[in-house]
């Protein structure tokens, strides 16, 4: 009994403590941080007003192996929205929101986490410095009841560590980003070349389809974006760990009406697929006559045609054309690819 009365002292002497100290706690918390990255300010913009890039670098997200997202229109910009849930834990979702844009200069985010109604609030601002561009947060978090008001103190440590870690996540995807840019301006296009290229695995899905003006292309993003959602979401690959979209089929069935092709994205290794609409398939070392192309989609069929009589008149054996795109396929008259035909003896 002595015992149960000492323990009854001890938890009101904590709990009094608790509302003592709580009554100097906010209910929320205001701190602002200050970045800097290497940068033009038009190359970090587009990856925080763009959704879809956003969640590749912040490490709130891309650190979730098992964080499913789903994107709503517009894809960026105000009005931009988002909603995330963990497949493993059903108590972590939550949805994210664009509510202010000024272009280059200033963004609004609203966060909402759980079932709470109070969001919390981000606003950023955009400082450009020559070749680099300061970024000011400004985090505002939701208001926390009296009992949870403990939370407030960490909250700050929080956002710090996971600024930190998003902003060297952003430096190395632009850094990325910026020299395959470099790369692209110093390529010589409409030329043919010869290359030895290495060994390749691809994960990706058979298609077919018909071959009719604009369809083709069309058939082409929606199946880019099922393949980019299951290695990004589903196998939770990021950028580093994947190379860009290859599309495989006969070098010259360009003419039939209809078309077959396997559409897959360079992976490092085999891992269990649980998809059966996904497969593997290797690219083999070897030969290849090599054409850079800009432009419509169907302006391809030159290059394509420039490969194959360049084979033949050199007695060359062929095997399945390869159409490496070097920018995500969006738009059919903005296609940049690069066009290698393997070649035996």
């Amino acid at each position: 009994m002595r015992w149960l009365k000492f323990g009854i002292i001890i938890v009101v002497f904590f709990g009094a403590v608790y509302a003592v100290s709580m009554t100097f706690v906010d209910e929320s918390k205001n701190f602002t941080l200050e970045k800097e990255i290497n940068y033009p300010v038009d190359k970090v913009f587009p990856q925080f007003n763009n959704l879809q890039n956003f969640t590749r670098w912040n490490s709130f997200f891309a650190d979730h192996k098992n964080l499913s997202v789903q994107y709503f229109t517009p894809y960026e910009g105000k009005g931009s929205a988002m909603s995330f849930r963990d497949r493993k834990d059903e108590a972590v979702f939550g949805d994210f929101f664009i509510r202010y844009e000024n272009p280059g200069q200033t963004l609004k985010y609203q966060l909402f986490e759980g079932r709470k109604n109070t969001p919390y609030e981000i606003d950023l601002k955009f400082i450009p410095e020559k070749d680099k561009t300061r970024i000011i947060w400004y985090v505002r978090t939701p208001k926390q009841s009296f009992l949870k008001r403990s939370l407030n103190l960490i909250s700050e440590d929080f956002w710090v560590s996971n600024i930190d870690k998003s902003m060297k996540n952003l430096y190395q995807i632009l850094g990325n980003k910026v020299n395959k840019e470099t790369q692209l301006e110093s390529l010589k296009f409409d030329s043919l070349m010869v290359e030895q290229q290495e060994n390749q695995l691809l994960l990706g899905i058979n298609v077919t389809t018909k071959n009719v003006k604009d369809a083709l292309f069309k058939n082409i993003v929606i199946n880019h974006n099922k393949v980019m959602n299951y290695v990004k979401m589903d196998l939770g690959k990021k950028e580093d760990e994947y190379g860009e979209p290859i599309l495989i089929n006969d070098a010259d069935n360009y003419k039939d009406k209809e078309v077959s092709y396997f559409y897959g994205i360079p992976v490092s290794k085999k891992e269990a697929v649980t998809d059966n609409n996904f497969s593997f398939r290797t690219l083999k070392k070897g030969t290849y006559y090599v054409i850079f192309y800009k432009g419509n989609y169907e302006g391809r069929i030159r290059a394509i045609q420039q490969l194959l009589t360049k084979a033949k008149q050199d007695t060359m054996r062929i095997g399945d054309l390869q159409q490496t795109f070097l920018e995500e396929p969006v738009v059919d008259n903005k296609t940049v690819m690069k066009l290698s035909l393997p070649v035996y003896k």
